[in-house]
């Protein structure tokens, strides 16, 4: 119902007042904060489940994604008090983070035009003991996406190896994510170097291809494995959530068989990203529930 200063909706029970529905966010493609609200409602279902339980960083964009951007830690004061919360130590102060654990919470967050979802690898509760190794493809051009494939299958075939599965998603912008679940005892003091030495390791092999150091002038035309996202202080975007781009792409799961048809379309939006998940689920499923160990580095 209409109220003052915005518009009251019941949201799995709890009243939220919804504000400027109709102002554009994605000004090339026409997108509204209203559908930003509506993409996120219409994907709870499978989002949530990796959201739940981790310290969430808030990527904000109130005038659009055009507009100045802001990142968000700290619980904003103004939230309801029914948006949990978990309070992770940081070095230099304890942090009080989001916990994205329902659709009410789901629905305040984009209301707050927080366009991109930014969940650690850990949840909050075990905040240095990451459930995933993860891997973000980030091509230096002319490189671009069909890159980012051949380094991804290179990936998937170097743990196929060493005994372990993997699974991809793209970055929802111009790369990839490859990660490696495990869900078993285990540290950022063990993932990370591993991490790092697989990216190493592959350099090695495809030189030509593939580099793992950060610096922008060894990225031209080559394809930066980031290791470093295994780490207690940085976060990846998550699944299904939107990015910022001109059209609202969406980090979205992929099957290694799409991975490797270089035809195949690897860039979803919005609607197509919703239709995925009604043909095949939740491809990113196993994520959560695989166990596997990281192996002797």
């Amino acid at each position: 119902m209409a109220a003052s200063g915005g518009t009251e909706v019941d949201v799995a029970g709890r009243t939220l007042r919804l504000s400027n529905l109709d102002k554009v966010l994605y000004p090339a493609a026409g997108f509204t904060k209203g559908q930003v609200i509506d993409y996120y409602s219409r994907v709870a279902p499978v989002a949530l489940e990796h959201l739940r339980g981790r310290a969430l960083t808030l990527k904000r964009y109130p005038d659009g994604v055009d507009g100045k951007f802001f990142y968000e830690k700290q619980k904003p004061s103004h939230a309801p008090d029914w948006v949990a919360s978990a309070t992770v130590p940081t070095g230099a102060r304890d942090i009080d983070f989001v916990l994205c654990d329902d659709l009410p919470t789901l629905v305040w967050l984009a209301n707050l035009a927080d366009i991109e979802l930014h969940p650690s690898l850990a949840l909050a509760a075990a905040p240095d003991t990451p459930t995933v190794l993860a891997f973000d493809l980030d091509p230096g051009p002319p490189a671009g996406l069909a890159e980012c494939r051949e380094v991804a299958l290179e990936l998937r075939d170097t743990f196929a190896d060493l005994g372990l599965d993997c699974l991809a998603k793209t970055s929802g912008s111009k790369g990839m994510q490859v990660y490696v679940p495990l869900n078993t005892p285990v540290t950022y003091d063990d993932t990370k170097p591993f991490a790092h030495a697989i990216a190493q390791l592959l350099e090695k092999r495809r030189p030509e291809l593939i580099v793992s150091r950060m610096k922008r002038e060894l990225r031209r035309g080559k394809v930066l494995i980031d290791w470093s996202q295994n780490d207690r202080h940085k976060t990846t975007v998550a699944a299904y959530s939107l990015r910022a781009r001109e059209r609202p792409t969406v980090s979205t799961p992929v099957g290694w068989d799409e991975v490797a048809n270089g035809d195949a379309e690897l860039v979803f939006d919005s609607d197509a990203a919703l239709e995925r998940i009604e043909r095949h689920g939740d491809l990113f499923a196993p994520v959560l529930e695989l166990r596997q160990r990281l192996p002797e580095l």
